[in-house]
């Protein structure tokens, strides 16, 4: 384990394996610490689980509709493992990996990964990158790259995110249907019941509606919206407004700065008891926001307590889920001579 802290306490424990986030210790209301990170006590535990706890999964996160896609005038076809579609590129993704540690220190971690030709039945070999910084406040930064090594002429795709999942009141108070949650998207992507987006809506009316501040609990059990009833709770993608129009995450590979997408709020989770509150900023287009629906039954908590349902919830900033197989999402198409950059950073502060 690898740990990041500051002079006023913050503190975040990463492993390599996933190139995950372990722990992440943030101040309440009155000063107290605690760990507001969902985790399992050992690192066995973490190897293919299927909530993904805290890991990068890679090379593209999220569903691919029947693992199917077309780029460089090819079919791939890759495993099915959710079912009739391909999730978080499957068994053997980056999650279940040991990644290098390129370097350590008290404020930033590096982790690297080599992903050969055919990984998981991508094409290109790939190089990644993985690197974690805090500074002398809460925030937790991640920026994920990844570019095409050798000498190949064709493309693949890439989209990565972070798997944590957040209780602000601590990793062991149970559920978090009482945590609010905000969400600066006025449209979302509606799915089929196998959460494959089918297009854009507007949330207004709905019970995917976030633009105020919401208790999580309020409407997860509103089966008459198909969004929830699909993810039994909520488990699917927002668009985030500012970032309609901003560029790709995929760029040249000596872009300037300013080429670049800026870190927008996607999502604000808070606690009221605790009085602690976390801000995601992002460069991605979308926020996939699940609601930790099935929990139950998988490894026990730090404290040897089973999960349940909704002890946590995930906010994974990235692009479309299925955005190769959409014809209106941000493409995810990367190819030689590019970069691919995600950047989040988890804000915490208390109110």
């Amino acid at each position: 384990m690898l740990t990041l802290e500051n002079s006023k306490g913050f503190k975040v424990v990463l492993s390599p394996l996933g190139a995950g986030i372990i722990s992440v210790f943030a101040p309440d209301k009155e000063g107290k610490f605690a760990d507001v990170a969902l985790g399992y006590p050992s690192q066995d535990n973490y190897l293919n689980d299927g909530p993904c706890m805290g890991k990068i999964p890679g090379r593209i996160a999220g569903r691919i509709a029947k693992g199917r896609f077309s780029l460089n005038g090819k079919e791939y076809q890759l495993c099915i493992n959710n079912g009739p579609n391909h999730l978080h590129s499957g068994p053997e993704g980056y999650q279940n990996r040991i990644w290098n540690v390129v370097s350590a220190t008290e404020k930033e971690v590096v982790f690297s990964l080599e992903s050969p030709e055919g990984d998981c039945g991508y094409p290109c070999p790939l190089a990644v990158e993985a690197r974690y910084s805090i500074d002398e406040e809460y925030n937790l930064r991640l920026e994920i790259s990844a570019k095409i090594t050798g000498e190949t002429k064709e493309s693949t795709i890439v989209n990565m995110t972070n798997h944590a999942y957040w209780n602000l009141a601590g990793h062991d108070s149970g559920s978090i249907r009482k945590h609010e949650l905000q969400l600066p998207c006025s449209q979302y992507l509606p799915t089929d019941e196998n959460l494959i987006p089918v297009g854009i809506a507007p949330v207004k009316g709905t019970a995917v509606d976030f633009l105020e501040h919401h208790e999580i609990g309020e409407r997860i059990d509103d089966y008459d919206c198909l969004a929830v009833k699909y993810g039994k709770g909520y488990d699917g993608g927002w668009i985030i407004d500012a970032a309609v129009n901003s560029p790709l995450c995929i760029q040249d590979i000596d872009a300037p700065q300013e080429a670049w997408p800026k870190l927008t709020p996607g999502a604000i989770l808070t606690d009221r008891a605790s009085g602690r509150s976390l801000t995601v900023f992002t460069n991605q287009k979308a926020a996939i926001v699940y609601t930790g629906n099935y929990l139950s039954g998988c490894p026990k908590n730090k404290a040897g307590r089973g999960y349940d349902d909704n002890d946590g919830v995930a906010i994974e900033c990235q692009n479309y889920p299925n955005a190769i197989n959409m014809p209106e999402a941000p493409s995810s198409v990367l190819s030689p001579g590019k970069l691919y950059k995600n950047v989040m950073v988890f804000s915490f502060s208390t109110i």
